[in-house]
Parts: C-alpha cells; sequence; structure tokens
C-alpha cells in the first residue's frame, strides 16, 4: 500500500525566525516545508517545484508580499495556489488590500497555533475539492468529446450511405423511397446536432492567438463558406468594405466561428429570395464595427431576452427546414468577448426589416505600443 505524497507549503519572510518557528509547527503535522527569505528566493522556488499552499510575510523589502502575491496569481502555472499572508499589521486597508491581490486568507502575528493550523488545513481541503472538481470538468469534456467525434463520423457515414441512395432513388420501390429521404434527413439534422456541440465545447477551450485581421478578407473568407446555402435558397449575400480596412486585433479561428454563426443563422433563418447584407464600418473610439442585417422576421420581445443563452429554441424556425440547436448565437457572443470585442443585435427592426447584429473588435492602431524586449 503507497502512502499518500506530503502536501507541500511554501514560507516565504524575510525573517528567518519566523519561517523558524511556523516551518517547525507544520513539520509536525507531516507537511513538507519549502523556505524563501525574499520574493525573488520565492518566485525562484516556484518555478522549481509547485507547492500546495504559499504563507506570505506582507512586510518584506524590495518585492513587499501584495506585489508578489499579485505576480504569482499572473502566472497561469501558480494562479490556482492558495496564498494566505502573515503579517503583523492589522490594518483593515491593507487585509483588503491582500485579499484582492489574490490572497485567500490573512492571519496575523503573533498568530494562535490551532488558528493557522486550521486555516491551513481548510484551504489545502478546499484546493483537494477544486483540483478534483476540474479534473471530473475534463474527464467529461474529454469523453463527450470523443463520443461527439465518433457520432459524427457514424453520422456522415449514414448521411453518405442516404445520399447515394436518394441519387439512384428511381430505381427504389414507392415505399422504400420516403425511408431513405428520412434516413437522410435526420442523419443531416443530428450531424449539425454534432457539429454545434463540437463548435460549442471547441470554443469553452480555445486558446486564443490574436494577430492583426483584415475583416473585408476574413469576411470574403466566410461568404464563401455559406454561398452554396445562400444560392440555394436564391438570396442576395452582400459585403461592402474597403480593400484597405482597418486591421482588427482578434483570433483567425475565433473570429471566422463569430461570423460563420451569424451569417449562416441570417441565411437559415430568412426566407428564400431574401436578402443578407454584411457591412464593415471605419473604426471609431479604437473599435471596428461589422453589421449583419437581413430580411428575415427578427426577434420577438421574448426571443430577445434569452438570445444569447445557450440551447434556447426562439420563436423564429429556419425557412428551409434547417436543423437548429440554439447555441450559434451563445458561441459568437462568447468568442467575441474573449477577444475583448462584444456582439449585440439592434433594438427593433435592422434596415432591412430583420435582424441587425453588430460585432465589436479592437482597432490595431487602438493598441498600446508594445514594450521593448530587454534582452534585445
Amino acid at each position: 500500500m503507497t502512502s499518500q505524497p506530503k502536501e507541500t507549503i511554501l514560507i516565504v519572510d524575510d525573517q528567518e525566525e519566523n519561517i523558524r518557528v511556523v516551518g517547525s509547527l507544520l513539520s509536525l503535522m507531516n507537511y513538507d516545508i519549502v523556505a524563501a527569505t525574499s520574493a525573488e528566493l520565492a518566485f525562484k522556488r516556484l518555478r522549481a517545484r509547485k507547492p500546495d499552499i504559499i504563507l506570505l510575510d506582507v512586510m518584506m523589502p524590495e518585492i513587499d508580499g501584495l506585489t508578489a502575491c499579485r505576480k504569482i496569481k499572473e502566472e497561469p502555472l501558480w494562479a490556482d495556489i492558495p496564498v494566505i499572508f502573515l503579517s503583523a499589521a492589522d490594518d483593515k486597508n491593507i487585509i483588503v488590500q491582500a485579499l484582492e491581490a489574490g490572497g485567500v486568507d490573512y492571519v496575523t502575528k503573533p498568530f494562535n497555533r490551532a488558528e493557522l493550523l486550521t486555516r491551513v488545513r481548510t484551504h489545502l481541503s478546499l484546493k483537494q475539492a477544486q483540483d478534483h472538481l476540474r479534473q471530473l470538468a475534463e474527464d467529461k469534456d474529454e469523453i463527450l468529446g470523443i463520443l461527439a467525434h465518433d457520432l459524427k463520423n457514424g453520422l456522415a457515414g449514414i448521411q453518405l450511405c442516404a445520399g447515394l441512395l436518394m441519387e439512384r432513388k428511381t430505381e427504389l420501390g414507392p415505399r422504400s423511397t420516403p425511408l431513405a429521404e428520412n434516413v437522410l434527413a435526420t442523419a443531416e439534422r443530428l450531424l449539425e446536432h454534432m457539429k454545434d456541440f463540437l463548435a460549442n465545447q471547441r470554443a469553452e477551450h480555445l486558446k486564443l492567438q490574436p494577430e492583426p485581421l483584415r475583416l473585408s478578407c476574413l469576411l470574403s473568407e466566410v461568404i464563401a463558406m455559406n454561398q452554396a446555402a445562400a444560392d440555394a435558397k436564391q438570396m442576395k449575400l452582400t459585403l461592402s468594405a474597403s480593400d484597405d480596412d482597418e486591421p482588427v486585433h482578434a483570433d483567425h479561428e475565433a473570429a471566422v466561428q463569430v461570423f460563420d454563426n451569424l451569417i449562416s443563422n441570417a441565411v437559415k433563418f430568412t426566407q428564400p429570395g431574401g436578402t443578407v447584407e454584411i457591412t464593415v464600418d471605419r473604426p471609431m473610439l479604437g473599435r471596428v464595427k461589422c453589421s449583419i442585417c437581413d430580411s428575415g422576421p427578427g426577434f420577438s420581445s421574448e426571443d430577445r431576452e434569452k438570445l444569447f443563452r445557450r440551447y434556447q429554441r426562439l420563436t423564429a424556425r429556419p425557412t428551409g427546414n434547417e436543423p437548429s440547436t440554439g447555441l450559434g448565437l451563445s458561441i459568437a457572443r462568447r468568442l467575441a468577448l474573449a477577444m475583448q470585442g462584444d456582439l449585440v443585435l439592434a433594438d427593433g427592426p435592422g434596415r432591412l426589416g430583420g435582424a441587425d447584429f453588430t460585432v465589436s473588435l479592437v482597432a490595431v492602431s487602438a493598441l498600446p505600443p508594445a514594450e521593448p524586449d530587454p534582452t534585445d
């Protein structure tokens, strides 16, 4: 039977006597102690070994505890480590600043040994519970992702076979043709659900890599993706944008997902023969705005209240019997916000009588100048 590894506690204090007293107490409880007499030394210890919890003094020379805690929380690998402040200062303002800096607790010196041990145990237990929940969530997402991919591949095979049957429907009997049509329609509908589900999973875990993007080029790419569906409904799909439009600071994959969801929705919910207009405006106040307007039915006041919620079925229905999962708008808005942008629906009918969505993204010219690399 293997024993559980010791939990590691990093004690950061510029007074070695304080480290000795606290370290001796926690060592008796079978914790593994790592010490640092300065913030810089603490960062070095963190890079070598990630502790389970940090006890951090507030008043230290050069880099104080509040600044050190902020730096720790800015590093993704360390951000989830609980930080308990230890300090002789009992000033309420300092306590508030310590908690705002990312600390989970504050213990004043001289401390009560039983109180300190209880607080350490409590926050270690909370950390273990959070880690367990995070692992469960990751396992769930992985299992669902595998199932969805496998189902998508199976459905694609069914769709292909049903499509081949429909190409030879003249050879099928009168009873078989409706069955083949039903299989094809069901496969297409379920495949669309799988694609939207996977897009939602991808949006939740997408690591954005912003870069300068010209919306005129990106939108031309997205329009090409939706042109066949528009042509099938004899719809007019137009883009109004300057060839030298202001670049935006955005992630390519996320931006494509945002505009594809909006444009495909406009095509899906607009009547055959309708119009969808995409317009890129000149930058204002550091933002570039793009509007997607359609001549569809628009949204009722009831729809507007739940427009960006996941899995919401709205009163409007696709005009070509296309499938709809209620995920597209929620994904688009989440990704727009993640890129420091926004997605809003205009009040009332749009200029074409239907929906009028506006996506705003950060203009590259509005970004602060890059700091020089000290290694150059």
